[in-house]
């Protein structure tokens, strides 16, 4: 009994490693649309926001970027800052010794999986904040929307506060930073259902626009390879 308790004490780091958390670094150099990390983050294609500190006490989100370089080099998002009517559209180009966040939302996880076995043994295993599909599943229906994309996901996320996407394909697991629109991490995975509920679970049967239940040779797996 020891045994297997200290097996399963062992294997918890593992399951918990897969998953990125929050990181903070600086800007180190700025130049034009090239940004240089103090340190980089710990996975390309990781966002990231820009804190920059004005004069006094105020601080404010200026920019999104995302790393697309081992050695910490990154890039500007072209996504919107916070905006308010009554406030003015910030425009604070990124400089150096602007604080970075990287990972901001990650504790916030979309899973699409093939079923509900499947979406339930995954989210009993991780302490996560949970997005639950169906509510991906009304976006895309209000949105008139026929299939998951990155852009629709991208979209959803930054309605819902959502930081990472954890796609279950054939075989494999993905990670994707819907910010960024990049593919962050990936593992193997098995004890998969052969045939897994098209587009991905959801609990509705069908949804007003009817896109769920229309005729397709698509297979869940087929749309997920190509997200």
């Amino acid at each position: 009994m020891h045994k297997l308790l200290f097996a399963a004490l062992l294997s918890l780091p593992a399951m918990a490693d897969f998953f990125p958390t929050t990181v903070y670094t600086a800007v180190s150099q700025a130049d034009d649309n090239r940004i240089k990390l103090a340190k980089p983050l710990p996975y390309n294609g990781m966002s990231a926001i820009v804190v920059h500190r004005f004069k006094g006490s105020a601080k404010a989100i200026t920019s999104y970027i995302v790393q697309n370089g081992s050695d910490g080099t990154a890039a500007p998002l072209d996504r919107d800052i916070i905006h308010h009517d009554e406030l003015p559209t910030i425009s604070t180009p990124i400089a150096p010794k602007d604080k970075v966040v990287g990972g901001l939302m990650y504790n916030n996880v979309l899973l699409l999986a093939p079923d509900a076995n499947t979406y339930a043994k995954i989210t009993s295993q991780h302490n996560k904040n949970w997005i639950h599909p169906d509510l991906y599943a009304v976006f895309l229906s209000d949105k008139g929307e026929d299939m998951p994309t990155r852009e629709n996901l991208s979209a959803f996320a930054k309605q819902y506060q959502v930081g990472l996407v954890y796609i279950i394909r054939n075989k494999t697991a993905v990670l994707l930073d819907p910010l960024s629109k990049k593919i962050i991490k990936q593992k193997t995975i098995s004890d998969l259902p052969k045939k897994g509920q098209f587009p991905f679970f959801t609990r509705f049967d069908k949804i007003s626009s009817g896109w769920f239940s229309s005729e397709t040779e698509e297979s869940y797996y087929q749309t997920m390879e190509k997200l």
